[in-house]
């Protein structure tokens, strides 16, 4: 049988065929048994889409599809099975998704997605602004987006295997630490609340976040339930969240290691009985959310505070107290002692660095400030007792010779 020929006279092998526009196309049947076409303006082209597209079909992966969905197509597939999700980490993906995402490399098909795309894309979000820990949380949702396309035969490979680690030599930003407020920082905070009448009715809300570490959603979550004055206890079990799109809502705590007993400090059961005694005449919280009421702490209409309110009345008080501080620093021709901008987190790290600076016992720690990993608990403890560690020495100087 004669072999068939293009117009240039080159063998046409089987599935290969030269059109009368000029253009070349190869039909094959994928692994699916399904009969497709590639197209190429030339044989040479022609023959390089053919040799990827057998090692495809070797392979198994599902070229057809690579070249249709998109990288949103494929994180809408990816987002319909996260039936375990909490509200509040489902809101906060597509959140961070659609803005980020969506509508610059989301809009790219799958197999046009190589590993220098990605590596530019977060180049480019870098070059907008966005800090490394941002670029981080939209790659902790892309990526394993890209590993399902994988697993579904889609795509060979993740093109964003390894780009993180090659995006940290481009990152010039300095990287922040979140710091607990030393003791005097502390003691400042406190006591400008408690002799200033405007912030007075928050001591008892703040005693009890820096006395306990709790998370801000905790502690907008406690109930009445919740606090056992006589264990001496406040139970963990939930945490309340705001979503600006869905309002509040109860969860349960962070991970399983959130679930916890705290024991109550002598000055937070204090402040607990004392909003008890004010609510018993004034009235509890009148707001039920998914079956939880008689909040512990609540605003002047008796509903629920947000975590961002509590962070706008912090900046608020230590605002107030720092414009103070520098008129009578200048009057009296020191320098201002002043507190630094910190939030409702903060107030729960300067919990665990006391905890640490006073406790040896790192599991103790762990369990109380519900830290799933130790690892968080052993870093906070060794920033915690670096002063400790620091003034053993100086007395160990003292004691010992070594010549």
């Amino acid at each position: 049988m004669a072999s068939r020929k293009d117009s240039k006279g080159r063998v046409l092998y089987s599935g290969e065929c030269e059109r009368k526009n000029g253009y070349y196309i190869y039909q094959y049947n994928d692994f699916n048994g399904d009969r497709r076409t590639t197209y190429a303006k030339d044989l040479p082209e022609l023959r390089q889409k053919k040799k990827k597209i057998i090692r495809d079909i070797e392979d198994r992966i599902d070229i057809f599809s690579s070249d249709k969905i998109t990288l949103n197509q494929m994180f809408d597939k990816y987002m319909e099975g996260k039936i375990d999700l909490r509200k509040s980490s489902l809101y906060a993906y597509k959140t961070r998704y659609d803005a980020h995402v969506r509508d610059s490399i989301g809009k790219k098909k799958l197999s046009d997605i190589k590993y220098s795309d990605m590596k530019n894309f977060y180049i480019s979000c870098l070059k907008k602004g966005l800090t490394l820990g941002t670029i981080s949380n939209i790659h902790i949702i892309v990526n394993p987006i890209f590993k399902m396309a994988v697993r579904d035969n889609i795509i060979r490979t993740s093109p964003t295997e390894g780009v993180l680690v090659e995006l940290k030599k481009y990152d010039k930003t300095e990287k922040s630490k979140r710091h607990a407020l030393t003791k005097e920082q502390q003691m400042i905070f406190m006591g400008y609340i408690a002799k200033k009448e405007e912030w007075g009715n928050w001591k008892r809300l703040f005693t009890v976040l820096l006395g306990t570490g709790m998370r801000i959603g905790e502690l907008m979550g406690l109930t009445w339930n919740d606090v056992n004055f006589v264990k001496r206890t406040i139970n963990i079990n939930h945490q309340l969240i705001y979503l600006r799109k869905f309002g509040f809502h109860i969860e349960n705590p962070k991970s399983l290691a959130g679930v916890r007993e705290i024991p109550m400090l002598s000055v937070v059961c204090e402040a607990l009985k004392e909003e008890l005694q004010e609510q018993k005449a004034i009235g509890f919280s009148e707001q039920i959310i998914d079956g939880y009421s008689r909040f512990v702490f609540y605003n002047s209409n008796k509903k629920c505070f947000c975590t961002q309110m509590i962070n706008d009345i912090i900046k608020q008080i230590y605002t107030s107290y720092n414009n103070e501080e520098l008129e009578s620093a200048k009057k009296e021709n020191r320098e201002p002692v002043l507190i630094p901008h910190f939030s409702s987190h903060h107030l729960r790290h300067t919990f665990c660095t006391r905890f640490c600076e006073n406790e040896s016992n790192l599991k103790v720690i762990q369990e109380i400030m519900g830290h799933s990993s130790i690892k968080t608990t052993m870093d906070i403890y060794a920033e915690a007792t670096i002063e400790r560690k620091q003034m053993s020495f100086d007395n160990l100087e003292k004691q010992m010779k070594i010549f």
